[in-house]
């Protein structure tokens, strides 16, 4: 199969694209027509609409023994789980003094969750004098276009703009894309991580330096950007003499690592100055898996292998998990991953690496993985429309699976979303 090159003109404009079939269909040839953020619009909104009805579809199967009471509403649908939390930063910011449970230890509370999703969320409830709720939903949407768009021109600096759009296609019907609407902070950090690679792909480092600290405050996870940083600046200067490094970028690199790095630990530090507890971050983070392993220490590496032996004994589970760690390794160097060039590929291996060291997996894991969305562009690489199609309805069919068990019924602690 011949490689793909990018239809990218000197200034990075997208030319026109061009029809997989020349002749093509008056419907086919009137797409293409279309500028590609009217295109990049449609599948978005279009997505939403079949993702509205699957919420509507879990609104009428809910019982009494959902954690939403029978029948409720899209609404309190939308703002269920980590969005009562945001609610709640929202509305009474960040307790000075930790809960404790019988024997002293700190159980879950706001400050695992980051301020900059609720704090806009509210900003925007006062400009608009809307509700809160429909605020965060509001800006989850708009997040949610915002990614697309951005993942769409990501996508072309890789891909012929067909495979690129059909990416986009995967990220607006992926299991998970009903974050797109619900009162999460994963749409914004979606936007934020996006633009973001796009401007490290593109070499614009001097912007990261703005943009790394709004993704640090938005959710965890910006210690694996620094790690990207670092694996970027590690290939630039072995590849420095076909591909010149000049003295400026590498200044600017450096310093959006540095950046990355101190914002990745601001938020522990500033939890700790607010509560009088040093760790107070940690321990709060910890409380979310004691109620599977009970209270134990943060020990990188191992959280992996407890999670394995908890859901599955042992050795089963520590093969699970390394069968996982070898299927993540062979994907990363597999043809169509490789197509997505070293950054991309950078960025998937940095975050699991960070996944890695430091979550306990539980059905979460799923909501956690999709920072790595960047891979859809290799799923999206094979043309062939049947493949096309089922990949698809396969994520359609996981969409409907995750609202309905997970995130609408959940009445178990193994299906919590």
């Amino acid at each position: 199969m011949r490689a793909e090159r990018p239809q990218v003109d000197e200034l990075g404009e997208d030319r026109p694209d061009e029809p997989d079939d020349p002749q093509g269909t008056a419907v086919a040839r009137r797409w293409l027509r279309l500028p590609w953020w009217g295109r990049v619009a449609i599948v978005y909104g279009l997505s939403r609409l079949i993702t509205t009805a699957m919420l509507v579809g879990v609104s009428f199967l809910q019982g009494t023994g959902s954690r939403f009471g029978a029948f409720p509403d899209i609404g309190t649908l939308a703002t269920g789980w980590d969005g009562q939390w945001y609610w709640w930063i929202a509305t009474y910011g960040y307790p000075s003094q930790l809960p404790l449970d019988a024997t002293g230890h700190i159980t879950e509370n706001a400050w695992a969750f980051l301020p900059v999703y609720p704090g806009i969320a509210k900003g925007l409830s006062i400009v608009t004098f809307l509700p809160w709720p429909a605020t965060a939903v509001l800006l989850s949407i708009l997040a949610g276009l915002g990614t697309a768009l951005l993942f769409y021109k990501l996508m072309r600096t890789r891909f012929h703009g067909s495979t690129a759009m059909f990416a986009v296609v995967l990220l607006c019907v992926a299991p998970l894309s009903p974050l797109f609407q619900l009162a999460y902070a994963e749409a914004l950090f979606m936007l934020l991580l996006t633009l973001a690679l796009l401007l490290l792909v593109r070499r614009r480092y001097g912007w990261l330096i703005v943009v790394i600290p709004v993704m640090a405050f938005t959710r965890p996870g910006v210690l694996a950007f620094a790690l990207l940083l670092g694996l970027h600046f590690i290939a630039r200067i072995v590849k420095r003499r076909t591909d010149p490094f000049p003295p400026r970028q590498v200044v600017l690199v450096l310093s959006a690592g540095l950046v990355a790095t101190v914002c990745g630990f601001a938020w522990m530090v500033i939890a700790g100055i607010a509560t009088g507890t040093h760790d107070a971050y940690l321990q709060t983070e910890l409380s979310w898996r004691a109620a599977f392993i009970g209270v134990q220490p943060l020990v990188p590496f191992t959280a992996w292998f407890q999670a394995g032996a908890f859901w599955f004994g042992v050795p089963a589970g520590y093969i699970v998990v390394a069968l996982f760690i070898l299927g993540s390794v062979v994907f990363l160097c597999s043809r169509p991953a490789r197509k997505l060039g070293s950054d991309l590929r950078f960025w998937i291996a940095s975050y699991l690496l960070y996944l890695l060291a430091v979550f306990f997996p539980q059905t979460s894991v799923f909501r956690l993985l999709v920072p790595v969305f960047p891979a859809l562009g290799a799923l999206a690489v094979p043309r062939n429309r049947a493949y096309r199609v089922a990949v698809v309805l396969v994520s359609l069919a996981l969409q409907w699976l995750w609202l309905y068990v997970m995130y609408g019924l959940a009445n178990a602690y193994w299906t919590i979303p």
